[in-house]
């Protein structure tokens, strides 16, 4: 709250700027009857009542359509102070030059009323553009607010949704384990007594257990990404993937997939989690590269202070109306009976990328392979080395 806040209410601050307008017309109607009875000139009654009224329609206006201004309320004290501010900054210069020696003001029925209004219309400006300021600022600070309050709920609710999917997924591994061994006891022991559709049902039945215990266990994994993740760090990405390709061995051997990449960055990351985001990427491009042998591509583009790391295969593709939906969880393209997968791996990656402030998408064509791109932040000691290069060259 201001200080004229405490000098007029709302109301009042609005009827103080009307009354001051209104006070210069009734100036300016009064020189026009008062120089008329005396035989002043035309021009000169018209200039100067125009110079006094014009003052008043401006201030009477100006305070009339307030409400209709995109000005708070509150600031509508601040808009009257600055107007008697003007009109007694005015009084007051002109009181101290009609004190002066030797000085005075001629004419001091049109003087006066002529340049207070001057002053008093200058103020009402001035507190307009302030008013508008302020009331921006705090249009600003109410939305910033909104903001804050919006993001603890959003944050709440993740943790309320992570807690949720932890305890919904841990607590119904008990039982699924103890299906599983129920299923897998009873092949051990009853498998000769089954008849041909009794083995194809049995091995659909651990079949599904088998894939439920996968999907809860990335339901798992992505429902930690937030908590479970280590601190950032400086990381060397050429080590992630080459720890990636090791997990990875049996398979790219099993396909002959042949991995090439370019000289990887240093970024600020999570290590373990980075390195999933390869191992899921280069799992699909193998999986999904078609009759030939998988080739992916791995390369590295600085953008800023961030990189853009992308991935890319030769293989089947992904068709443009299922781009949008690949990275929600359980969305699959293919069939169990034509990939395996719990349709997890990509909502992961996502999830992973978020954590890091970046950004992941993909590019692809049907039959022509697909890129996925992903961001993330470089290390700190690169930012600066980077910086200092750039200055080096402009003084140079």
């Amino acid at each position: 709250m201001t200080r004229w806040n405490r000098v007029f209410s709302i109301p009042g601050s609005r009827r103080v700027v009307l009354a001051l307008g209104g006070l210069y017309i009734a100036l300016a109607a009064g020189w026009i009857f008062r120089q008329a009875s005396l035989g002043t000139s035309v021009a000169t009654i018209l200039i100067v009542s125009s110079f006094i009224g014009g003052s008043g329609i401006i201030l009477f206006g100006g305070g009339y359509r307030l409400p209709e201004t995109d000005i708070h309320p509150t600031c509508y004290p601040a808009v009257a102070g600055r107007c008697l501010t003007g009109f007694g900054v005015m009084i007051g210069i002109l009181t101290l030059y009609h004190l002066q020696p030797d000085t005075g003001i001629t004419n001091p029925e049109r003087s006066l009323p002529i340049l207070t209004g001057f002053s008093s219309v200058a103020g009402f400006g001035v507190g307009i553009y302030d008013a508008r300021a302020k009331t921006r600022a705090r249009e600003l600070k109410l939305q910033n607010r909104k903001l804050q309050r919006t993001e603890e709920r959003l944050k709440e609710s993740n943790e309320r949704l992570e807690q949720f999917a932890y305890a919904a997924s841990h607590d119904l591994q008990e039982p699924l384990r103890m299906v599983s061994s129920y299923l897998q006891l009873i092949e051990s022991r009853y498998a000769d007594e089954f008849d041909e559709d009794g083995e194809e049902f049995l091995e659909y039945a651990i079949d599904g257990s088998e894939r439920m215990k996968e999907m809860i266990d990335g339901l798992l994994e992505y429902s930690r990404v937030e908590t479970q993740g280590e601190a950032f760090e400086p990381i060397d990405l050429d080590e992630i993937l080459a720890d990636a390709c090791q997990n990875l061995e049996i398979q790219i051997d099993e396909r002959d997939a042949v991995i090439d990449s370019e000289e990887l960055p240093r970024v600020e990351g999570d290590a373990s989690q980075l390195r999933q985001v390869f191992q899921n990427l280069i799992s699909n491009a193998i999986e999904y590269s078609g009759d030939a042998p998988p080739q992916v591509d791995i390369s590295a583009e600085r953008d800023g202070e961030e990189w853009i790391i992308s991935v890319r295969d030769s293989g089947l593709g992904i068709p443009p109306e299922e781009q949008d939906r690949i990275f929600e969880v359980f969305e699959r393209l293919h069939s169990h009976e034509e990939s395996s997968g719990t349709g997890i791996g990509l909502a992961l990656c996502n999830r992973i990328i978020e954590r890091h402030n970046g950004e992941i998408w993909v590019e692809s064509d049907p039959g022509e392979g697909t890129t996925f791109s992903f961001t993330l932040p470089a290390s700190s000691k690169q930012t600066e080395t980077t910086a200092a290069m750039g200055e080096s060259v402009s003084t140079e």
